[in-house]
């Protein structure tokens, strides 16, 4: 059986691998397909399309999904959507992800100014330094704190200096969740909505999440993923079926940022089957 990751981050965004070296580490996993999905970004498709073609040429065949993770605000929380195969080349996708990254190099530049009265001598260049042309989210910002000694590990980062509530922390402007699927959508692309029991709702404000988006267009929910546990991954089904939405499944690789979570397995137990891949194509 052939299996695929549908949800995988590179340097483009806050992994820690290069997109080639992403798509060279999935097919030496013989994955069949991955998507990368980069946050608010599309600037690593075209490497990996490029490091496919390179691979093709010796004789392997990966298939690369086109994608992206929007954040966007629902109830007060930052959620995400992902795009799959959506258009690289879509003006309106493009130039909405290019105002969102405005946005977050601002929020970015409060928050190192805040991080500074804290002690810690921390500036969006060196920030860019150390991270080239990569996304810059809170994982970066957690990374330069350990490599300067300002904490041990990226936790504490976050416990310390980053979680929400945090005198540091600056609020992120968001799409609303019907913007985001409508750019995915007008990018030909199909919408669906990441890791649906991270965000600590309950069950039923999962199911009423779901409802809601499907309202707006939701075209599917990804089902099968890393941190699902137990019974996880039969609630999802469910509302999936449900809804009538196609279910997706993925990783949310990052590399080192998440070293437990390796590209096609997850923490160890995740399988993909490339059947998923097969019914999304159909929704297109």
């Amino acid at each position: 059986m052939k299996y695929i990751d549908l949800h995988v981050h590179s340097s483009a965004s806050d992994g820690t691998l290069s997109p080639a070296k992403v798509v060279r580490l999935a097919s030496e996993k013989q994955l069949a397909a991955i998507a990368l999905t980069d946050h608010d970004t599309l600037a690593g498709i075209p490497e990996a399309n490029k490091e496919s073609d390179i691979l093709k040429e010796e004789g392997t065949f990966i298939q690369i999904i086109p994608g992206t993770e929007i954040s966007v605000s629902y109830r007060k929380k930052d959620i995400h959507i992902l795009g799959l195969f959506v258009d690289t080349n879509s003006g309106q996708l493009y130039d909405s992800l290019e105002q969102a990254r405005i946005r977050r190099e601002e929020r970015n530049h409060k928050m190192t100014a805040n991080l500074r009265t804290a002690g810690i001598d921390i500036t969006v260049d060196k920030l860019k330094e150390a991270e080239g042309d990569a996304v810059l989210t809170r994982a970066h910002f957690a990374k330069y704190m350990v490599e300067h000694g300002y904490v041990k590990t990226n936790q504490d980062a976050f416990t310390k200096y980053l979680h929400d509530d945090s005198p540091y922390y600056v609020p992120r402007e968001y799409l609303s969740p019907e913007e985001a699927i409508s750019l995915i959508h007008s990018a030909g692309g199909l919408a669906v909505i990441a890791h649906p029991l991270l965000y600590k709702f309950t069950l039923p404000e999962v199911e009423a999440m779901v409802a809601y988006l499907k309202d707006y267009g939701l075209d599917g929910v990804e089902t099968i993923y890393s941190a699902n546990t137990g019974f996880d991954e039969g609630h999802i089904r469910r509302i999936a079926n449900k809804y009538d939405l196609a279910m997706t499944g993925g990783s949310d690789f990052h590399g080192k940022n998440k070293p437990d979570i390796q590209i096609g397995t997850g923490r160890g137990n995740l399988k993909v089957p490339y059947e998923i891949l097969e019914k999304l194509r159909a929704r297109l």
